[in-house]
């Protein structure tokens, strides 16, 4: 994709025109090849951006504008529908080319199999990577019937890249019995049900660490985000998420790149997901990027 003129389409409210100047990429991930239950989500970084001017531009949690942070929206990369693999190499490369570039990529989803070749892009710049998951979902299978490119297994993924001590999971609610069980052998971290009091017990310990963060958005309750692939009751609040991205931001780990998925529009007729979504991104924006 090429970075020297504004993506033509829809961009997120106050996106700045220049890549040259932005500190961030805000850019798709418009995949749900390998989605398990409801396809869709290959439609939630359009639909994102669409309700995005519905937002103020003021966060009165942050007392930060979105003019204080520029950051350019390079659209979706068009990905090639139905392959999985190619798609994998193409978002790898580029982050590749952001992050050769100096700038912090935020992506949006698309199925969370998407946060796996963006992980690889960043290992290769940050070998002591920790990684910061919300979801309702381990994400750790090996395979899903015989498929292991599968948006059930992408935190497996990671966590044999990066070891599994720097892989912490929160809002945990949902997998199989091995998946918890070979968390536990490997000594991986998982926070079952809640996402806040335990974030606040591990940033301290992540202080001065380069962090991904990947939210899938069904950590929420379907009460809070019903447009989404694999809803799963029993999810926390959209107030409690967005105090867990502020607590992210009063903390003193560097956030060097994060991502949104599993936004899927057509499940939710009154948006209420779409602009869920818009805001907290704008809350990772305000609150991450300093």
């Amino acid at each position: 994709m090429r970075f020297d003129e504004t993506y033509s389409g829809n961009v997120f409210i106050k996106s700045h025109p220049s890549f040259e100047e932005s500190k961030v990429v805000l850019y798709g991930m418009p995949m749900d090849w390998t989605v398990s239950y409801r396809p869709g989500s290959r439609f939630g970084p359009a639909r994102i951006r669409e309700v995005s001017p519905g937002l103020e531009e003021y966060s009165p949690y942050l007392d930060r504008e979105l003019d204080e942070v520029k950051y350019f929206d390079a659209g979706d990369i068009p990905l090639p529908f139905g392959n999985p693999q190619k798609s994998i190499d193409m978002i790898e490369d580029f982050v590749d080319q952001v992050l050769a570039a100096g700038k912090i990529p935020f992506g949006m989803g698309g199925e969370h199999l998407v946060s796996w070749p963006v992980i690889r892009a960043m290992y290769k710049k940050y070998p002591d990577l920790a990684i910061i998951h919300m979801d309702a979902h381990t994400d750790l299978r090996e395979h899903y019937e015989g498929e292991p490119l599968s948006h059930s297994t992408p935190i497996r993924k990671a966590a044999n890249l990066i070891g599994p001590e720097n892989v912490f999971s929160f809002g945990i609610r949902s997998g199989m019995k091995e998946e918890f069980d070979w968390a536990k052998e490997v000594g991986m971290y998982i926070a079952k049900f809640e996402v806040l009091e335990p974030l606040k017990e591990i940033l301290p310990k992540l202080a001065g660490r380069p962090v991904y963060v990947t939210i899938d958005i069904d950590v929420l309750d379907p009460s809070c985000a019903p447009g989404t692939g694999t809803v799963d009751a029993g999810g926390i609040t959209s107030r409690e998420l967005l105090a867990s991205i502020h607590e992210i931001a009063r903390s003193e780990i560097n956030v060097v790149g994060a991502d949104l998925v599993e936004v899927a529009p057509i499940y939710d007729h009154s948006e209420q997901t779409a602009n869920t979504a818009s805001k907290l991104i704008r809350e990772m924006l305000l609150g991450w990027v300093k």
